[in-house]
Order: C-alpha cells, then structure tokens, then sequence
C-alpha cells in the first residue's frame, strides 16, 4: 500500500467550506478519501461541493458545532450512511480582536465554544465510527487545528482564540494518551498565516510584514496544509500521536 494513499477512507472535516478547512478536505480528497464537509451555512457547502467535486466524492451536512448538539446530530447524520470514519477534522473555528479594555464576554463564549468546547465533543460524539474504523496497523486519526498563536503570544489583541488554540493544543495530547489504546492517533496542526477569511483582513493590512517574518519569505499555500493533513491521516503518520505541528514557514520556531 502506498504510504500516501487515503483510498476507501472516510473523512470529516468541520468549517471544510473554505480557508483551511477547504484545503484539507480537497487534499484528502485527491488522496483517495470520500470526505464529509460540514460548516453553519448550506450554501457555502453547495459552493464548496462544487468546487471540490472533481477531485472526489464529497458531501456537505450543514451544522453548527459549537454546540454538543449539534455535534451529535452531525455524527448521527454520517453515522446514517457510513459503518466508519477514518479521518475527523477538528477544524471549524472563529476569532475576535479587541482592545483589552474593551473585550467582551460573549468574545469568550463565542470562540471557546467553537475553537475548544466543539473539537472535544465532535471527537467523543464520533468516537464509535472512529473505533469502527481503527485496526492496529492503521488507526483512525483526530487531527485538530490549532494555530501557532496558541505556541507564542500572537502581536494581534486576539485574547480568546490564542487562549482557544493554547487549550487545544493541550486537549490533543490529553485526547491522545486517552484514545491511543482504542487505536485512535490524534493530532494538532498549528497553521501560521494562510490566506483565508479569518486572516483577509491582516493579510491586507500586513501581508508583506508577515511574509518577511518567515525564514521561507511567503505565507502559506493551499498544498502546504494538504499535504501535512494527508501525512497524519495517512500510514505514513500511524506511528505519530499527541503530537503539535507547526506549519508556518518557521515563524514561531525561529523569529
């Protein structure tokens, strides 16, 4: 079998409509996997379908994961059509910037309950197709999105989700001595700057500031996060676990 390939897996990547979340899933899918895309809105999931259809078979199942709820219902909902899941992508996610003085409480619940409290109860909601699909040559993999904001204080006065990503950086390891026995990997990727919805705005105003503030000189591209995606999800990552990956161009490990 070839290290690589992710063919007859199932997969689930939350917020996979668009930025990273897109990325990942078309990377999964070019690597063989049938992929599930979930995110609130249903028509940002019929535009992400048909932008990721020639790549491989994918469906989209609106919900809003920010609450233990919803994460059920969206397990149940796939748990409907398939016997396993392989891959779950903890990636749906939200940020909020404020002065201290001026930073709310519902900037707190808002991102917590997205960035932290959904990647805990998507991963226990879709434990039983996970164990479905484990084997001990091949486990089924939890890979969360953290950010390289939760590895160092980002310059930005975003105080709720570089506290999110710190927490779920630690989660995953926490996950990951939990599941390992019940042969389940599970996993964080700390993104640095990537272009996306979440990051448009700084990008526009500190693009080239943030580029030159990588050793690599660029900010990240669509294939950089496919390709760390396929790796942990793939045989070439089933002995890696509790493991936090930085995939930032060496922004956070260097400067």
């Amino acid at each position: 079998m070839q290290l690589f390939d992710l063919t007859g897996k199932v997969a689930v990547v939350t917020g996979g409509t668009r930025g990273i979340g897109l990325m990942i899933a078309r990377g999964l899918l070019q690597a063989g996997a049938s992929v599930y895309i979930s995110s609130r809105k249903a028509d940002a999931g019929e535009a992400a379908v048909a932008e990721l259809a020639p790549h491989g078979k994918v469906v989209s199942i609106p919900a809003d994961v920010s609450t233990e709820a919803e994460c059920l219902r969206l397990a149940q909902e796939v748990g409907g059509v398939e016997e396993r899941v392989h891959i779950l992508v903890n990636n749906a996610g939200a940020t909020w910037g404020a002065p201290l003085q001026e930073f709310p409480e519902s900037a707190w619940d808002k991102v917590l309950d997205l960035n932290l409290k959904a990647p805990f109860f998507l991963t226990r909601a879709f434990l039983p197709l996970l164990e479905a699909a484990a084997t001990d040559d091949d486990p089924a993999r939890v890979i969360n999105i953290g950010s390289i904001d939760g590895l160092r204080p980002p310059i930005m006065s975003t105080y709720s989700y570089a506290a999110s990503k710190a927490g779920i950086h630690h989660l995953t390891r926490m996950l990951a001595g939990e599941l390992g026995p019940k042969r389940i990997t599970v996993n964080a990727v700390a993104p640095g700057p990537f272009e996306s919805k979440m990051m448009a705005a700084t990008l526009d105003a500190f693009g080239e500031q943030i580029a030159a503030s990588s050793p690599l000189g660029r900010i990240g591209r669509p294939d950089d996060m496919a390709g760390v995606a396929v790796f942990l999800a793939s045989r070439a990552g089933s002995y890696v676990t509790g493991a936090v990956i930085p995939v930032d161009g060496g922004i956070a490990t260097t400067r």
